[in-house]
């Protein structure tokens, strides 16, 4: 993958969110985001693992500031995610939630159950997390004592 240019969102899901996460890139794509799409392509039964794994390291890994995972629940993708040192995955299930996974625990990877959640939820819910300023201060000094 290429450096990214710091506006870069990468995005990957597993067969059961596959529809919204097509509905989703198109959506940001269309508000000018780049959205880089690391899959799958067919609607054929996959690992979800594998596609949580790939965008985890591009966010960890510095190749994309950012990054949107999504399969049935959520579930087991923010898990895998929070497997990666720096990586922030919150699952979240309403614009509450996207806010607060951005302005208490900056979030750099919004997680998203597709069989859950409606488009039209999912586009707000991605443009809360977004458009949300991290607040810093105690949320930094909570979030400092997590890696190890």
């Amino acid at each position: 993958m290429r450096k990214s240019t710091g506006q870069d969102i990468v995005i990957a899901s597993d067969h059961a969110a596959l529809d919204l996460k097509r509905h989703l890139i198109e959506f940001l794509r269309q508000q000018g985001r780049t959205v880089i799409d690391l899959g799958p392509r067919k609607r054929a039964s996959v690992n979800y693992v594998a596609f949580g794994r790939k965008v985890a390291e591009a966010v960890a890994g510095g190749e994309a500031p950012l990054g949107i995972l999504l399969c049935g629940t959520g579930i087991g993708m923010s898990i895998v995610a929070n497997r990666y040192r720096g990586v922030r995955a919150a699952l979240v299930h309403d614009t509450f939630t996207a806010r607060m996974a951005k302005s208490h625990n900056n979030a750099n990877i919004l997680v998203i159950g597709g069989r859950v959640t409606g488009p039209a939820v999912a586009e707000d819910m991605v443009n809360t997390w977004l458009n949300t300023k991290f607040e810093g201060g105690r949320h930094q000094e909570r979030l400092d004592t997590i890696d190890c």
